[in-house]
């Protein structure tokens, strides 16, 4: 999922007009790589092949093409900081809320350190917004479809069932 974002990002600095949001979405490029650059090592350390990286859930991937799709400043500043970073921030939160601090305090730390990373991107799109207003022209409208896409996505990635000894 970082791996999308910072992509969808990377897509979206060269194609936003206005200067300010230009420079937010490449300064949380960055944040967001970094995320997807420890998440990969941690994966590489928990023994899984290199690059490996599990699908999102249908629903989840379906929303990520829908934020993908925006095309107004205004609905990809709302698709991002209202939709898909509170939807990420839950997934991690789900899985912190499942695992055991103590055992997996490697993971445990770095999901920590992305929520707060997600906060303060939120903050600062906020922030964007209250000082360039007319930069939220159409915002709703234009991410209406990726708010209920999230909505309805349900869990972010698709964990199959392990098969049990018998």
């Amino acid at each position: 999922m970082n791996i999308f974002l910072m992509e969808t990002l990377a897509a979206w600095v060269p194609t936003t007009p206005e200067m300010e949001v230009k420079v937010l979405f490449g300064r949380h490029l960055w944040l967001v790589a970094q995320q997807a650059d420890k998440l990969g090592r941690r994966a590489r350390e928990l023994r899984a092949p290199l690059n490996f990286a599990r699908p999102p859930a249908e629903g989840f991937g379906k929303a990520l093409a829908a934020l993908a799709a925006l095309q107004p400043t205004g609905g990809r500043l709302e698709g991002l900081y209202e939709c898909a970073l509170p939807s990420l921030a839950r997934a991690y939160n789900d899985y912190l809320a499942q695992t055991e601090p103590l055992i997996d305090e490697p993971t445990v730390l770095m999901l920590e350190d992305a929520a707060r990373d997600i906060d303060r991107m939120r903050r600062e799109s906020a922030a964007l917004l209250d000082a360039f207003p007319a930069v939220r022209a159409g915002a709703t409208e234009a991410a209406a479809g990726v708010r209920r896409a999230f909505s309805e996505a349900g869990g972010a990635v698709q964990i199959a069932a392990q098969a049990q000894p018998a």
